[in-house]
């Protein structure tokens, strides 16, 4: 038993003989009035493009400085919190010297001997 080509009739992926080509300007026109930014060098529509990013993005939080924890952890989550929470996060683990994970199982164990959870 033999396998057809996948690549042998590819006819029907032919150009349309009658159709016309539509004008680099016609495609400028278009893209400008529908607010999609050019990748073109001139500089208008960088800054154009930069001012959009920079309008939508919420403010960049400080750099911290890279954290590398050699630890048998191997699992990841993700949660969402506000930004005040995430900065006593980091705070907590920089002052303790923890990595982040080491951090959230104290503040868990905390959490359930004040619950009375085991």
């Amino acid at each position: 038993m033999s396998r057809a080509n996948p690549f042998d009739d590819l006819t029907d992926f032919d150009a349309d003989p009658t159709a016309k080509p539509v004008t680099a300007d016609a495609i400028d026109q278009i893209a400008q009035s529908s607010g999609f930014p050019s990748r073109k060098a001139d500089g208008t529509a960088k800054a154009t493009a930069n001012e959009t990013v920079a309008t939508t993005l919420p403010p960049a939080s400080p750099a911290r400085p890279p954290r590398r924890h050699v630890t048998g952890r191997n699992r990841q989550i993700n949660i969402k919190a506000t930004e005040e929470t995430i900065a006593r996060l980091y705070t907590v683990a920089d002052a303790l010297g923890l990595p982040l994970g080491a951090v959230l199982e104290q503040a868990l164990e905390a959490l359930a001997l004040d619950k009375g959870i085991k």
